[in-house]
């Protein structure tokens, strides 16, 4: 077994049946980060020592007979948006660059729980505003694919960590395509599951006052492998008695799923929204490589919803609640009045996808409109084939879906002429984040596994 690159599933199983330790799988990972991280800066906080007295812990208990957990003797690194006890967690905002919490997040608890070993943090954009992962107090994050591009924002630092073979998987955040940029960018598997279905507790700690962000935000797993997606999903959701609005729906086991029973749906491009070439050709090859495969494969007719106006909507609520923490930032802050039209409209169309998720059971299409993009100043435009788009496009193709909260996985599928990852965005129906893993599972016989970048 290649210890670095191997799921979280098989080192699990794996330290479980003797055949290597707690201990060995930690230095391995360690050392692989020693090799690495200089080159990528994605792992900014480092606690060794208190891993191997975790990880020699481990190996005890297993001697006694004990087993923690799914995660017994895993090590794993977490975004540094997530509060970690005892572990400085910085969220890239200079004001909290000594911030060491005295909690846990409940993410990260849950995965101490399960037997995970909380090796480091990884790196992220200032306060998770960005679509690259750079900040004033640990710098710029690359891409392990090829170091002049970005992984990603905000969850980049996971991504470029999960790609190179650093941790074995990641949590992230994801309020406007977080989690999927950087699956994408970066060449592996994450989900951003409905909303309200993984608690926020401990997400962006240290800062005074309410929580600014209630809604559209999400915590989902990334890894190598659409199974440790389930496994890692199934540890992290449902309701901690801190976050009340996270519904105590139960997780169902990943089914048994074929493709030949499945209404597939595809759109390599959303109306008004540009999209690469490369991209959508990727997107129409995969549909006709599932054609024969499936019940139904068709571009099919989207929901009868203004996208742009939605995006611009979805825009202005996180505007709301940023807004509403940083009053003073805002030139006309939002009335009750205007907040509540804007969730008026935010019902509509979470409606009208739902009714076009009672025809199809998945939706296929592009989580962004380019691969990995090189290092920029954030705001300047991105080129996307022949033409200059507004930066702030980056995300389209995914903040739809924080604005109507349907869960979404986005697949490794192939690379673009320049050697970089192209991502396949599945969307599904809400609540049916099982359903939707067992779609991803399938689609992989299609789409393939996890490839490591080129010197990993």
């Amino acid at each position: 077994m290649d210890i670095v690159f191997a799921s979280t599933t098989q080192l699990a199983s794996a330290i479980r049946k003797g055949h290597v330790s707690a201990t060995e799988v930690l230095q391995v990972h360690l050392a692989q980060i020693e090799a690495h991280n200089p080159t990528l800066n994605a792992v900014i906080t480092l606690d060794a020592e208190r891993a191997y007295e975790r990880a020699r812990e481990a190996d005890a208990a297993l001697g006694r007979g004990e087993i923690w957990g799914p995660l017994h003797g895993v090590p794993f690194t977490l975004k540094d948006a997530h509060a970690t006890a005892g572990m400085r967690t910085t969220t890239g905002f200079p004001p909290l660059a000594d911030y060491v919490p005295q909690e846990d997040s409940t993410v990260a608890a849950r995965l101490k729980a399960a037997g995970g070993i909380l090796m480091g943090k990884t790196n992220v954009p200032t306060m998770l505003a960005d679509y690259q992962s750079a900040n004033p107090i640990f710098g710029s994050t690359n891409n392990p694919w090829n170091v002049e591009r970005t992984p990603g924002g905000s969850s980049g630092g996971a991504a470029a960590a999960l790609a190179s073979g650093m941790t074995p998987f990641e949590i992230g955040t994801d309020l406007s395509a977080s989690i999927r940029i950087p699956a994408h960018f970066c060449g592996v598997f994450g989900l951003k599951p409905t909303e309200q279905r993984v608690p926020l507790t401990g997400m962006i700690p240290g800062l005074p006052g309410p929580r600014p962000v209630r809604i559209m935000s999400c915590i989902g797993p990334m890894a190598r492998s659409v199974e440790d997606l389930a496994l890692l999903y199934a540890l992290i959701a449902g309701p901690d008695g801190q976050d009340t609005e996270v519904a105590p729906v139960l997780v169902d086991e990943m089914p048994e799923l074929a493709l030949k029973n499945l209404r597939v749906a595809f759109a390599p491009t959303f109306p008004g929204i540009p999209v690469a070439t490369e991209i959508r050709t990727a997107l129409e090859e995969l549909a006709q490589q599932l054609t024969p495969l499936c019940a139904t494969v068709e571009e099919a007719t989207l929901p009868q919803v203004d996208f742009n106006q939605d995006l611009a909507r979805a825009g202005a609520m996180i505007g709301m609640m940023t807004g509403a923490f940083q009053p003073e930032a805002q030139e006309h802050p939002t009335t009750l009045a205007q907040y509540l039209e804007a969730l008026h409209y935010r019902d509509q169309s979470i409606l009208a996808w739902e009714r076009f998720f009672d025809e199809w059971d998945i939706l296929l299409c592009p989580p962004t409109m380019v691969t990995a993009f090189p290092h920029c100043q954030p705001g300047s435009p991105i080129q996307v084939d022949d033409q200059e788009v507004t930066y702030y496009m980056t995300a389209a193709y995914g903040t739809l879906f924080n604005y109507t909260g349907h869960p979404v996985a986005v697949l490794p599928y192939k690379r673009d002429q320049a050697g970089l990852p192209i991502g396949i965005q599945v969307v599904g129906k809400r609540w049916q984040e099982s359903f939707l893993l067992a779609v991803a599972q399938a689609l992989t016989e299609v789409t393939g596994e996890f490839q490591r970048p080129p010197g990993f």
